[in-house]
């Protein structure tokens, strides 16, 4: 994807600056109160939901007593990098801004863990297979955003073709190689690619079985997303119905980490993983 990535700039700039008021001793509260702002402003600023505008930086700055010019100019640098255009402007409306962070993370990531119990990872999708799944998904989006948003998926699927690839391992219940999405000629086609991917060596691909029974981790698909830059936080993402969510405290990704090794853990291998999509691949009779 071309551009700066906006995310980034805003997590590391929310990071530095989150270090900067605990060097300084003060609280949330503390420093709103000198700004004349609500706690939540300076909450949403140190957790990068919110841009910090320019003003912002320099006034954190001065009741942080930072005075090493090199380092406000670095910070106003981030300030004024994360509220350039990005992905939005590139892409145009895709019905949810939370895909514009998504598409961010997805390429500052190192690693990507993914876990789908109900449809095939975006990253490995058909066109076709992506369309009827984002359709049934959200009945009521606009025929232009979906074309817009499935374009924008087979974009991202770059990256896993890229000079510098993410690692990509994904883990996927094997009810999704049974919901027919789109019929049977779409199935058979999705199937057919994940099972060229697989082979291919460019992904790593895990069925959990239904003999695996319960497991921990089921019923909440994730992505686990482990960063580049090691200054930055890893992140979790969980997509609800009506939002996104993205979890980066340290026992939160704890509890991530365990779901991944114990999912790993009653999942098919990756050999035995291929054989059992083949097999389901081979009912969907063109």
């Amino acid at each position: 994807m071309a551009g700066t990535n906006l995310t980034l700039r805003r997590r590391q700039l929310a990071s530095r600056l989150r270090e900067l008021r605990h060097a300084s001793g003060m609280t949330v509260e503390q420093v709103a109160q000198e700004l004349l702002c609500s706690p939540a402003k300076i909450s949403r600023i140190e957790t990068a939901q919110r841009s910090a505008s320019l003003r912002d930086v320099r006034d954190l700055c001065r009741l942080y007593n930072v005075t090493d010019e090199n380092v406000v100019s670095q910070l106003m640098a981030l300030a004024r990098e994360s509220r350039q255009p990005g992905l939005k402007q590139e892409w145009g409306d895709l019905g949810d801004d939370a895909i514009y962070t998504y598409m961010d993370l997805e390429s500052a990531a190192a690693s990507i863990t993914e876990f789908q119990i109900a449809h095939i990872p975006g990253l490995l999708q058909t066109e076709d297979y992506a369309r009827a799944l984002v359709g049934r998904m959200l009945p009521r989006i606009h025929p232009d955003v979906l074309e817009r948003r499935v374009e924008a998926r087979m974009k991202r699927q770059q990256l896993l073709s890229g000079a510098t690839p993410p690692r990509y391992w994904t883990f996927i219940d094997e009810a999704v190689l049974h919901r027919r999405v789109g019929g049977t000629t779409v199935m058979r086609q999705q199937l057919e690619k994940v099972l060229e991917l697989a082979r291919s060596r460019r992904v790593i691909v895990q069925v959990i079985p239904f003999e695996a029974g319960a497991y921990m981790g089921a019923g909440s698909p994730f992505v686990f997303f482990e960063i580049a830059d090691k200054t930055m936080p890893n992140v979790v993402h969980l997509e609800l119905l009506t939002h996104s969510e993205y979890l980066e405290k340290s026992e939160e990704l704890g509890t991530y980490r365990e779901a991944v090794d114990q999912i790993r853990a009653v999942a098919l291998s990756p050999d035995d993983s291929l054989e059992r999509i083949a097999e389901a691949c081979q009912k969907y009779v063109l």
